[in-house]
């Protein structure tokens, strides 16, 4: 390991606004000491709080932050030595709202108490397009959030990823899930959706931080997706059953990794 992220893992463990979980802590399936009190304990306030999964840098995660000091918002993601990017900035510009958890998102649900959080952001995650059960927006992982999100909390997916949004929408349709907002692409006005004062703030919302991969993307001519959806509690989530076109590419300019044409 070189010395730069030595120093990366050094500065994680010294930054108050880090919270790290070894994966054999969470094998053991010890009880997490904010689960239940990230409110009181951690935030020292009531204000809603907003996890960003998959945060990368957490560029989105500070940035959300900075915007709106009346919510508290959490990037999640294992990857320490990229997470140290938006956890030293938040440090040294002394904000208040924001922290970081590091651990696998597969576990979420054991860090949150039911009803702990109101909003979910997706940005950019991983399309997992040949296994649905790793996506971040299938129900295997809706399941999981609704053990701590609100009622009919928010679930918001940014994504580069046609497949993914594609899953996403479908997934929505066979679950009789209407979606708040869905454009195809974020950075043209000429979309459709509901053109009301609650729809113009969702998108500008979403176009308000723009990710260094993100502009990258957008200079490679790939459109940006966003989708906003409400997550209620009492319906029964059922995968969709549908082929789905598999993306020309991978993320940093990789090729797809299957040889087939479409996925589920």
């Amino acid at each position: 390991m070189g010395k730069g992220k030595l120093a990366k893992f050094a500065d994680m463990a010294a930054n108050p606004l880090v919270i790290e979980c070894p994966y054999n802590t969470i094998q053991e399936e010890t009880l997490f000491d904010l689960k239940g009190h990230w409110h009181e304990q951690f935030f020292k306030n009531q204000n809603p709080i907003v996890l960003e999964l998959g945060c990368g840098r957490g560029e989105y995660t500070v940035g959300l932050a900075r915007k709106y000091p009346d919510k508290n918002f959490i990037g999640v993601d294992i990857k320490g030595a990229r997470m140290w990017t938006g956890a030293q900035d938040a440090l040294h510009e002394g904000l208040t709202n924001v922290g970081f958890l590091r651990t696998h998102i597969e576990f979420i649900d054991r860090f949150f108490a039911p009803d702990e959080v109101s909003e979910i952001w997706l940005t950019f995650s991983d399309p997992q397009m040949k296994k649905a059960t790793k996506r971040l927006s299938s129900t295997y992982f809706l399941e999981r959030y609704r053990r701590f999100l609100i009622d009919g909390g928010l679930i918001h997916l940014k994504t580069d990823s046609n497949f993914l949004f594609t899953y996403t929408e479908e997934m929505l349709k066979v679950n009789h899930l209407e979606p708040e907002y869905a454009t195809r692409d974020l950075y043209n006005e000429n979309e459709n959706h509901n053109d009301n004062d609650n729809e113009k703030e969702g998108g500008a919302k979403a176009r308000s931080i723009q990710t260094y991969y993100e502009q990258m993307w957008r200079d490679r001519g790939i459109d940006i997706k966003y989708l906003r959806f409400q997550l209620p509690h009492s319906v029964s989530l059922v995968e969709p059953d549908v082929e789905i076109p598999l993306d020309e590419y991978r993320s940093y300019n990789r090729s797809k990794r299957s040889g087939s044409e479409t996925g589920k």
